[in-house]
């Protein structure tokens, strides 16, 4: 097996929450993923790539990179909000850049992620169908669609995830940082469900921090600020375990370097990469010869 290792926007700050902190350029994020031997990324949020499908090709091109797919943030849950027509869209933008990978994340509507929604019956069985029918569309396109557990959105604890594995078809995107944080165990998570694990986002964590989150002390953006997400290794998350246990079952996706960072200073920009250089040496030493 051949291991495909991509990073993330996030990882450098760029993310779609308003107010979150200084948003690098394109450029500079893109030239600084290839200077660290990295061949692939996700989009990224709504702007930092252009919007418009051969543009948004191109501009991975130009940078030397292969596109991914990346994290769609959009609400799956109210029946008077019909989210096919976005996802349709944005599964354009896919087709003409060759990526292979949508990663929604079923957000509650409000900004960030320092609120969770407990779901109705009904809403549950929106999102359900919502979930089928974004599969259904991404496998028109030639597109693996994975539904991403998330801290602040309406699937992010051990029960909701069971609720989807039980409920939709979908894949579900192992984020060994946030499954941790929302109370589930990722080494478990491969083992019982591998043949639905169809993407991974590495991150580590300090478990410390995210109490202090979870306990509701401080928002999540003050959690990430103060180093709730670490370099890989250097976390509570057992992040090499994790990949052993993913190569073990036969796990073929990518490995998605994916951690959240707030950028507000030059210095805040250079530890960002200096964390992600360690993040990629780290998951190119746990995949060894299997990577590329």
């Amino acid at each position: 097996m051949t291991a495909r290792i991509a990073a993330a926007p996030i990882t450098w700050g760029v993310i779609e929450v308003p107010g979150w902190g200084v948003q690098l350029d394109r450029e500079r994020v893109l030239a600084e993923m290839v200077g660290l031997g990295i061949r692939a990324t996700e989009f990224g949020p709504e702007g930092f790539l252009p919007d418009a499908p051969a543009e948004r090709a191109e501009a991975l091109r130009a940078a030397g990179l292969e596109a991914v797919g990346g994290f769609f943030p959009i609400v799956l849950h109210d029946a008077g909000l019909d989210p096919l027509p976005a996802i349709e869209r944005e599964l354009e933008a896919y087709r003409a850049a060759g990526a292979s990978t949508l990663v929604l994340s079923a957000v509650t509507g409000a900004e960030g992620y320092d609120v969770a929604a407990q779901l109705s019956e009904d809403e549950w069985a929106t999102l359900l169908g919502n979930l089928d029918r974004a599969h259904a569309a991404a496998e028109r396109a030639g597109v693996v669609a994975t539904l991403h557990p998330h801290l602040g959105t309406v699937v992010e604890s051990p029960a909701d995830v069971a609720a989807v594995l039980a409920g939709s078809r979908i894949g579900i995107c192992l984020d060994t940082g946030h499954f941790t944080l929302g109370g589930g165990d990722p080494l478990a998570l491969v083992r019982d469900h591998a043949d639905r694990i169809v993407h991974a986002h590495l991150k580590d964590v300090s478990v410390e921090t995210a109490n202090l989150v979870r306990a509701g002390e401080i928002d999540y953006r003050e959690g990430v600020r103060q180093g709730m997400y670490r370099a890989l290794g250097d976390g509570d998350a057992r992040v090499a375990e994790i990949v052993a246990a993913l190569v073990a079952v036969g796990y073929s996706g990518w490995y998605v370097l994916e951690q959240d960072t707030v950028v507000e200073s030059e210095e805040d920009a250079a530890r960002a990469l200096a964390d992600a250089r360690t993040s990629a040496e780290f998951v190119r030493a746990a995949l060894g010869e299997r990577a590329t």
